[in-house]
């Protein structure tokens, strides 16, 4: 069984920056597509970004795109979530999973998601 612990948020300005890590136990994950998600209270699960199993191709959702990069460290098994330009529309529970279906965005096609991680962003 794999588990996934979010780390790294916390309540910074507008303009600043955090750096997210999702820590995975149990089994490596570095044959899986890794993702992030978050969530805002009333609101459905919104993609964030996603990384394929070699590293080599990232995804990213259109409001985050030129300010938020993933990486993946293999021999750490934990993926991380650079996020730069930070803005008050930011502000969520950050999720990380694994992915099941090659190329999806859909977090129906995740699974494993960790407790979350919370982002607050001030103006």
């Amino acid at each position: 069984q794999v588990q996934l612990v979010e780390s790294g948020g916390g309540l910074v300005q507008a303009g600043g920056s955090l750096r997210l890590a999702c820590a995975a136990s149990g089994r490596t994950v570095s044959n899986y597509a890794m993702g992030w998600f978050r969530r805002t209270r009333g609101k459905e699960r919104e993609f964030v970004a996603a990384i394929i199993r070699g590293g080599d191709s990232k995804n990213y959702g259109n409001s985050v795109k030129g300010r938020f990069t993933i990486s993946r460290d293999n021999a750490k098994n934990t993926v991380y979530l650079q996020m730069n330009s930070l803005k008050p529309e930011d502000t969520a529970v950050y999720y990380c999973a694994i992915g099941l279906i090659f190329g999806s965005t859909s977090p129906t096609d995740f699974r494993s998601w960790g407790q979350g991680t919370q982002v607050t962003v001030s103006s």
